[in-house]
């Protein structure tokens, strides 16, 4: 299935959720705190985990952005990601699964564990978890489309972090000979990726409240 993954995963370039909307970060700190709010965490973690595609656009919006408020998520630095990282280099994939399961359980929504848990499942020819973790990255991915068309600094797609912004491009199917440019604002650092006349702007947050 070494093409497999490749391909499913380009399919995430299809359109997403047409609608268009300013996230209101206050909004979704407040209500993914507030057990009665439909839009409480744990009632869409768990949607999320059990049938992520039961989840609508602006739930989806929620669950991706309200990782910012989670005090429990997950940092590429951390030690049990290198080690996920690690196995993964090393074709581990046994390992890779493993390790994965642990720190999904910890951070559902992290797209650089469900992009390494995919691949490895892909390597495994594991067809159920697989098609499950592609459903999840699908909704995080069209969330983030959600936020923006990426054509202008006030428009740019938003990303909760630098590994989820090359996993975006990705699914966006950028290759390669796109330059790009920096800025950095008060709630983040705006990126200008450029290639010939195509221009795309994303948002790499750093909110702080």
């Amino acid at each position: 299935m070494k093409y497999y993954f490749f391909l499913l995963l380009l399919c995430l370039s299809v359109p997403g959720f047409s609608q268009k909307s300013k996230i209101d970060f206050k909004s979704i700190e407040k209500n993914l705190k507030n057990s009665e709010s439909v839009y409480n965490y744990d009632k869409l973690i768990f949607k999320y985990k059990g049938i992520p595609k039961s989840l609508d656009s602006i739930e989806a919006q929620y669950l991706y952005y309200g990782r910012n408020f989670e005090a429990n998520k997950l940092s590429t630095a951390d030690d049990d990601f290198k080690s996920l990282a690690e196995a993964f280099k090393n074709g581990n994939f046994d390992d890779c699964i493993k390790i994965g399961k642990v720190l999904y359980g910890k951070d559902p929504t992290n797209m650089d564990v469900l992009l390494i848990l995919l691949r490895a499942y892909d390597y495994k020819k594991d067809v159920s978890n697989f098609t499950h973790h592609l459903s999840q990255l699908r909704l995080l991915a069209d969330a983030i489309k959600s936020s923006g068309d990426g054509k202008s600094e006030k428009t740019a797609y938003q990303v909760n972090s630098v590994g989820d912004e090359y996993i975006f491009l990705n699914i966006l199917n950028l290759g390669e000979g796109y330059t790009r440019s920096s800025k950095t604002m008060k709630d983040g650092v705006l990126d200008l990726w450029e290639k010939e006349n195509t221009k795309i702007y994303i948002k790499v947050l750093y909110l702080g409240f």
